[in-house]
Formats: C-alpha cells, structure tokens, sequence
C-alpha cells in the first residue's frame, strides 16, 4: 500500500486566499519529508469551503518546494477548459515536473459550478463533454498538425507547419503521457467506468466503505468494454484520518477541529442537499439525522489511536477487496497545525508500515 494526500483543497470561508494556499503548501512540504508518494489537488470554482479554481497554480509552486511527491490536479473539470487549450497547459506542466506530475480529469458535481459554465449537468451534459473533451486531448497530444476534430461541445484544427516558424509543438514530456486518473463518487459511477475503460487510474472519493466497495465493480465493467482487465493497484481510495497517541486525543483532534468544523457546516450539509446521506451510512436504517461527525468516527472514518486506526483500515481493506493507495483527506487545520502534522507522520511511520506487504 501507498500513501498519499487528497486536498480539495479544504479552508474555511473566512480563510484568505493567500493564507489557504500557503497552508496547502506547507501540507506538500510536510507530505513530501514523511515519503508520502502522491498529492492530488482539487479545483471548483463557487464553493467557499474549496476555493481553488486552478490547481496546476498550486502544483507549480509545490514542484520548487518538494523534491520526489507526485503531483496532480485531482482534478481538472473538463467541461469547463477547452480541450485544445488543456492539452497545451497541461504538456507544459509535465515538463516542469520532470516525471512528477500525474493528470486528475473529472467531470463536475457541483449544480453552481454547472450554471457558471451554462452546462447542463442534470442531463449529463457535463459527462458527454468529458467524454469528447478527453478524445480530443489525446489525439493533440498524438498529432505532428494537421488534426481536424468536429465535436458536439469543440471544434479543433491543429496546424500544420506554417510560416516557415510555427507549429504544433506542446507535448508531454512522459510518453504517450503522464499518467491519468479519474475520480468518481457515486455509486456504479460512470466516470469510473470510463477510467477502467481507458485504463487510466480509478480515485474513489469519501463514501462509506460498503459503497465504495460498488466503485471498483464500475472499474471492471468498463474494463470489459475495452477489454482490459484493471488492477487493484491502481486504485486510490479517499479517506478521512486522524491519529494520534489515544483514541480520545484523536476523537479530539478531529471532532472539535477543522475535520468535524467542516464536516459539519460543509460536506453533510451538501450531502443531504444531494440526498447522498444515504452513501455515508454503513446501514441504510441509520436516520439521516444520526449521520454526524460523531457517527462517522465510528462508521466509515479512520480515527484513533495507531492502533485503533491499524485495524479499521484493516477492516476497509478487506471490505473493499484491497487497493493500492490510500489518500488522506487533508484539512485546514492552519490555526492549531501540530496535531495534524503528527497525525500526518504517525500515519506514514507507524500504521502504513503494517500495509506495505499487502498485494
């Protein structure tokens, strides 16, 4: 098992902007001296609980102040880039990062984020737009010019040499390209069923375990439409942790925080406007009113001591047949940072040790 981090990146509203992102970086710094191995960083556009609208800026600083952590952006909305544009960005970055850049794609959940872009993701217009947006980025990425591409939502020309100095020239720096992943989130998703057919890297975000068990079940359905047969390896699964020396201690740290803060003012109430509660229940009678901070301590987050944390993450990888990188779920805890960085470090030196055998 590896590890690595999943930044939404997450700040509450009253944080500024600057503040947000030198504490995201400090996270990158601290990841990267404990041997985490990957980081991917989120991008939204009206959310004031994840206010990072590009996270390749992010990722840019990061590549000077860390020296072996795999980057990404996890993961760039593709209905709301223009493919030809991405293709070019997202090239240019790859050789900044000299082999430590991976590229998250997504096709966008928020309903405020739909209506900014005019995209009708009530429809699925934001997945068909995925879907032509990623065909496109690959075939630039492959073309030396003369591409011509018609879609639905984009029109591309890619140009032949001309005028004796300009042509196409932004490609990856990794061949055929850097490696790509795809978050998904609910259940039998299809963008994870896009990800097994393409071969590209599954991230299933913060469900309970029982339904996040149903995510690979999309990876391998779309793995026979191509047929490819994914590996558990490649999967990446989002979780929410804090550790410390005591389980109360941990409970803690993480209910009176930032994880319970956020939790509480944020995600569930966004979840039951979703009518998603539902996916955080480890028991579908649960009452949506007992689905709290307090409940998922107990049901679906890993919170505890080392050794209580050792073997709830036991208990998930079992449920969910295995994976291969866990993502801890980071929060803005920028007012009071000690204990989050413990928790950071008693996770990689002291309960990932126990998994790193696992196959």
């Amino acid at each position: 098992m590896k590890l690595g981090l999943f930044l939404m990146p997450s700040h509450p509203p009253e944080r500024d902007f600057k503040a947000g992102q030198e504490w995201d970086l400090e996270m990158l710094r601290v990841a990267d001296r404990l041997g985490y191995d990957e980081a991917w960083i989120g991008e939204h556009f009206t959310s004031p609980w994840e206010p990072n609208p590009a996270p390749d800026l992010l990722i840019a600083q990061a590549l000077l102040q860390t020296k072996r952590i795999v980057l990404a952006p996890g993961a760039h909305l593709l209905p709301y880039h223009h493919p030809a544009e991405l293709a070019c960005r997202v090239a240019f970055m790859d050789h900044l990062a000299q082999g430590r850049y991976m590229l998250g794609i997504g096709a966008s959940g928020l309903p405020s984020d739909w209506q900014l872009f005019c995209v009708d993701g009530i429809k699925g217009e934001n997945r068909d737009m995925t879907r032509e947006a990623l065909d496109i980025i690959l075939k630039v990425w492959q073309t030396e010019g003369g591409l011509e591409y018609t879609g639905k939502y984009w029109n591309v020309n890619v140009p032949h040499p001309m005028m004796r100095t300009l042509k196409h020239h932004l490609r990856p720096f990794q061949k055929p390209h850097p490696p790509i992943g795809i978050a998904g989130f609910s259940p039998g998703s299809d963008t994870l069923k896009l990800a097994g057919e393409r071969g590209f890297i599954p991230l299933s975000l913060n469900l309970s375990p029982s339904y996040v068990a149903s995510h690979w079940d999309a990876v391998v359905e779309g793995g026979r439409r191509s047929g490819r047969t994914p590996e558990r390896a490649q999967w990446r699964i989002v979780r929410e942790i804090f550790v410390a020396d005591t389980d109360d201690e941990a409970y803690r740290g993480c209910l009176q925080g930032a994880m319970g803060r956020m939790m509480s003012e944020y995600l569930l109430p966004l979840f039951a406007d979703f009518q998603f509660t539902t996916y955080l229940k480890h028991d579908r009678q649960v009452p949506d009113a007992d689905v709290t901070p307090e409940y998922l301590v107990d049901h679906g987050w890993l919170v505890g001591s080392v050794k209580t944390v050792i073997r709830k993450l036991g208990e998930m990888y079992e449920m969910l047949g295995g994976f291969g990188t866990l993502l801890l779920f980071a929060f803005d805890y920028a007012d009071d940072p000690e204990p989050w960085f413990k928790s950071m470090r008693l996770l990689s030196q002291e309960v990932l040790p126990h998994f790193q055998s696992r196959t």
